[in-house]
């Protein structure tokens, strides 16, 4: 192997250091502190081996990070002169991670560990270091013994310890006092100790980031389920693929096994499946593993031990296989610690934790992840119901009657449940009505899903009603075959034959039946809905089309039936006149009407709840919150939607659940403070439309609105999680939005300061509107980008993109602002990536295009004070922008002279001619800087007093570069100037504006 040079291993240092972090990096590390010893460079390999330790603490390899350790200590120990102030801080500090990995280690004797940490305390009392870290140390391995009464003396040690140069970060120490208090149960006292770095006021390279994870069941027992919520979704996405951050994925895991998510634990556990294989850090793969195994005995328990998990070491598991195998694994590590330390505190702990119950039903995290598939062994399980007492049956079939009759959103369940109870006993020990009633449920249900058998088990059902002298039931039973021919696209001729045979069996009801006026009405309302769609059928294709507002369209008939059958019965049979007026609603709606179809709606809803059935009143308020919507009266709206919620209690069913809360949360999100609120009925909705398997539908657009309110309050990672776990469904509803969830997704990535990611949704957005005919969406879209690309540093890219949008924009021929920033963006760039002459000369000239495009553009606006073409609105704006053009002008010259300043400093020696000519060409320049900004100034000062911010900066501007030139009298002066003038206005100023201006002309003076 052909030996490295000096300068063939700096470079790959310094590549290494700029790795990611994991396995490659760690051999890469280990080769280049073998060539730096091969070439026997003293202070390169001091250098090779600092790195190799930090390579291996970001990774999970951390505990071999002993053996280069322990040469570096050997280096410092034959020559500590050798060591600068600070290689040698970095020296001791790495003794703290050395600690943690030898407690961490299994296979070094307990007396190594404890002379470890002997040694440490020695040399920190030498070198004058508190002894602050020795204690936090000390704390963790006495733990991890079983010695708890060193480890509470430790703790009041490490506490009582003066913190100094050595000592952790806060985030990270205050990450360990929490824990310990988590150790002695007290959860709240641990998230009351973790709550700054929750809340990003302390932070470091891996906090949040593990606090975050370890959080989530201290919130879970106190209850704080928002809290376990947030903290799921945004430390998840902060841990995702981290491999030194193994420990934190089994925690989110677990949480996920503990929260009724256990779909979305097996999509983490996928994600990291590669990560799974034994690691060199065995204490992190044990803590690794624990979660998983929470997980996998929680999946085994719901019926899917048999059901196929992720490979392990290349080989396929079911997921009871590879629980036997991780806990085997995993107890051998656990038995290894034990008998290092003496005790059974490590094993006992494991075992505490894979054993673990759930801590709440089930906690809807927002984010869309895919339902378990139901068991075979729970179908089994619910055929296998033994035999209720007699007294239990007949109480439930009672209550499942009664419901029936309400129509309670109940019934189906309880019939549901009547069914296998039925199911489970003799045929002949089973009441004849009874079993009927249970076969009619069963015939309804095959009928409302359309199963090509409806209308046999509807006809059985009914002659089975017949011989039990059950007329009323039979009658029924013949008009919901006519919805089913009607449902199954039957001819028109047999659909009306069947409505006609219902009529007339409900009025062939004896007189004194309590029920026959309810068939009548029944089988007349199915017979006015089904006429309407039989009579639009008829009509042809050639009718089916959107309506013009107060044209009739064939809809006047039904509507005067509807208004008939309202008139009749709407003492008698209130609910029945509550759905007629609901459909009266939506023929108003279907005729462009929406101020007609108000009343009707609420009169229905009213009419539904003053029945005694609220839940009927739901989809009449729900579509009257939409449409009072659509009319811009939201306070109305939300008041119906609100309203719908509250009737909606008693409601089983899963979509309509979903769709109210929906309908409440968009209502809501309209307003600027209530972004809470709507964030939560957004997320119940989410899952109400996964439990109706509509999660790409319904499900989807809750969660765009759940990310909407995240990012209304400030939770930009949060919405991005839970954006990008739905994305793939709302690119399916069209292309509108498409570009919008895609913008809408850059926006929150760049609110989270990932450029690069940001820019790929731009222009993927920017793709999507290619071919739309107004190019503007497109041409934002580009400059959104190509300003992340410039973020990131993609300067090329960032270019092309700014170039394509410059394009669009002058294709529009109207959007000079849009055209000017794109100018001034340019322009910027021109110089950072090779600031010669030519650069800045492409600068000034695309500064200067920048205020050309705006004196054309006022020029076309007509003369200041002019009433045309707009001149209330735009004109202001564009000077505003060209007052922003000069002085952006201004600022890029400074920055001309001031690289031209710091280049002559660097060079050796300086002065000579060209250095006279710099300083001839720097005090023009500067001149120059001053006239922009004053002109710049001057045109603030016109526009008025909304700009006394911008005019103020101009000044400020000035003043310090008059200073720069040697006119310190005269930068002071200008400022002066404007003090006075601000003092003297009417209106008054802001005091913060004059603070300001006073604070730079003292330090001008001074």
């Amino acid at each position: 192997m052909t030996m490295l040079t000096r300068e063939e291993i700096e470079q790959g240092l310094a590549e290494n250091r700029s790795s990611p972090n994991g396995a490659a990096r760690n051999a890469h590390a280990e080769v280049l502190v073998g060539a730096a010893e091969a070439i026997g460079d003293g202070a390169l390999f001091r250098t090779a081996l600092d790195n190799l330790i930090n390579a291996y603490l970001w990774s999970a390899e951390s505990s071999k990070m002993l053996v280069p350790f322990a040469r570096l200590l050997q280096e410092y120990d034959k020559d500590p002169g050798s060591f600068g102030r600070w290689d040698a801080h970095s020296l001791f500090w790495q003794f703290k991670w050395v600690a943690t990995a030898i407690s961490d280690s299994p296979e070094i004797p307990l007396e190594s560990a404890v002379g470890w940490l002997d040694e440490m305390e020695r040399r920190y009392r030498i070198a004058g270091y508190s002894e602050r870290p020795v204690r936090e140390s000390e704390l963790w391995l006495a733990d991890a013994i079983g010695d708890d009464d060193r480890a509470e003396r430790a703790h009041r040690a490490w506490l009582a310890a003066d913190r100094d140069d050595m000592s952790d970060c806060h985030a990270c120490e205050l990450n360990g006092q929490g824990a310990y208090a988590v150790l002695r149960g007290d959860d709240a006292r641990a998230l009351e100790l973790w709550q700054p770095v929750l809340a990003g006021e302390r932070t470091c390279a891996e906090e949040p980031h593990r606090l975050l994870a370890t959080s989530l069941l201290p919130l879970l027992r106190l209850g704080r389920f928002d809290d376990a919520r947030s903290h799921h979704v945004r430390g998840y996405r902060m841990a995702r693929g981290n491999e030194s951050l193994l420990p934190s994925i089994g925690k989110h895991i677990e949480f996920c096994a503990l929260s009724g998510n256990e779909s979305r634990g097996l999509e983490i556990l996928a994600e990291h499946a590669a990560h799974m294989s034994p690691l060199v850090n065995v204490d992190d793969q044990m803590a690794f593993h624990g979660g998983i195994l929470v997980l996998l005995r929680r999946l085994t328990e719901l019926g899917h031990g048999q059901s196929p998990a992720v490979p392990y070491e290349g080989v396929p598991h079911t997921v009871s296989e590879l629980y036997e195998v991780l806990r085997a694994s995993s107890l051998e590590i656990a038995r290894r610690f034990d008998a290092r330390n003496g005790t059974t505190r490590v094993s006992d702990r494991f075992l505490a934790r894979i054993g673990r119950e759930p801590l709440v039903g089930v906690l809807p995290l927002g984010v869309r992840s895919g339902a378990l598939p139901r068991p075979a062994a729970a179908v089994s399980a619910a055929t296998a119901v033994p035999a209720p007492p007699a007294a239990d049956v007949e109480e439930l079939v009672e209550r499942a009657r009664q419901a029936r009759e309400q129509r309670h959103p109940a019934a189906d369940a309880l019939w549901a449940e009547l069914g296998i109870r039925v199911d489970a006993r003799p045929e002949d020990e089973v009441d004849p009505l009874l079993a009927a009633d249970v076969a009619d449920q069963r015939a309804l249900t095959a009928a409302r899903g359309g199963a090509p058998n409806a209308a046999e088990l509807l006809e059985a059902v009914r002659d089975r009603y017949r011989e039990l002298g059950q007329s009323e039931r039979a009658a029924l039973v013949e008009l919901r075959l006519a919805s089913a021919a009607a449902q199954s696209g039957a001819e028109p001729r047999r659909i009306r034959e069947l409505l006609a045979v219902a009529l007339k069996s409900a009025e062939a009801l004896d007189a004194d039946e309590p029920l026959r006026g309810r068939r009548i009405a029944l089988a007349e309302l199915s017979s006015i809905r089904v006429e309407s769609y039989l009579r639009s059928l008829e009509a042809g294709p050639e009718h089916e089309h959107l309506h013009e507002p107060g044209q009739d369209h064939g809809h006047g008939e039904l509507a005067a039936e509807l208004d008939a059958f309202v008139a009749a019965y709407e003492h008698a049979l209130p609910d029945l006149a509550a759905e007629a007026e609901e459909m009266l609603g939506r023929v108003a709606l279907s005729q462009g009407e929406p101020e007609r179809a108000l009343p009707l709606l609420a009169a229905s809803a009213a009419r539904a709840v003053s029945a005694g059935l609220p839940w009927q009143a739901v989809d009449a308020l729900v579509l009257r919150a939409g449409v009072l919507m659509s009319v811009e009266r939201p306070e109305e709206a939300e008041e119906a939607a609100r309203s719908a919620l509250e009737h909606s209690a008693e409601v089983t069913e899963a979509e309509t659940q979903g769709v109210v809360r929906l309908t409440l949360a968009d209502i809501l999100l309209r307003r600027t403070d209530a972004g809470a609120e709507a964030a939560e009925h957004a997320l119940t909705a989410a899952h109400w439309f996964d439990q109706a398997g509509l999660t790409a539908d319904g499900g989807a657009q809750a969660r765009l609105v759940l990310a909407r309110a995240y990012a209304r309050e400030g939770r930009h990672a949060d919405a991005a999680e839970v954006l990008q776990s739905t994305l793939p469904d709302l690119l399916e509803h069209g292309e509108g939005q498409a570009v919008s969830v895609r913008e809408f997704l850059g926006d929150l990535l760049r609110q989270l300061g990932d450029s690069r990611a940001a820019a790929e949704q731009y222009l993927l957005a920017a793709e999507v509107a290619k071919g739309w005919e107004d190019t503007r969406p497109q041409a934002a879209l580009a400059q959104a980008a190509a300003e992340q690309l410039s973020a990131a540093r993609l300067d090329q890219e960032a270019l092309a993109a700014y170039e394509r949008s410059l394009e669009l924009y002058r294709m529009t021929g109207d959007a000079p602002v849009a055209e000017v920033r794109i100018l001034r963006s340019l322009a910027w760039m021109a110089p950072r990536a090779d600031a010669n002459e030519a650069a800045w000369a492409r600068a000034r000239d695309l500064m200067g295009q920048a205020a050309g495009v705006l004196e054309a553009a006022l020029a076309e606006a007509g003369p200041a004070g002019s009433a045309e073409a707009g001149e209330g609105r735009a004109a202001p704006q564009l000077r505003a922008e060209l007052a922003q053009t000069w002085l952006q002008l201004a600022q890029l010259l400074d920055w001309r002279v001031t690289s031209y300043e710091q280049a002559e400093d660097d060079e050796d020696g300086g002065g000579g001619e060209g250095s006279r000519r710099l300083e001839v060409d720097a005090e023009a320049l500067r001149r120059e800087e001053i006239e922009l900004t004053a002109r710049a100034g001057d045109l603030y000062a016109e526009l008025g007093p909304d700009h006394l911010g911008d005019r103020l900066q101009c000044v400020q501007y000035a003043a310090w570069t008059e200073q720069e030139i040697g006119r310190e009298e005269a930068g002071a002066a200008r400022l002066s100037e404007l003090i006075e003038e601000f003092r003297a206005m009417p209106e008054g100023v802001p005091d913060e504006l004059l603070e300001r201006a006073q604070s730079t002309l003292d330090s001008l003076r001074s």
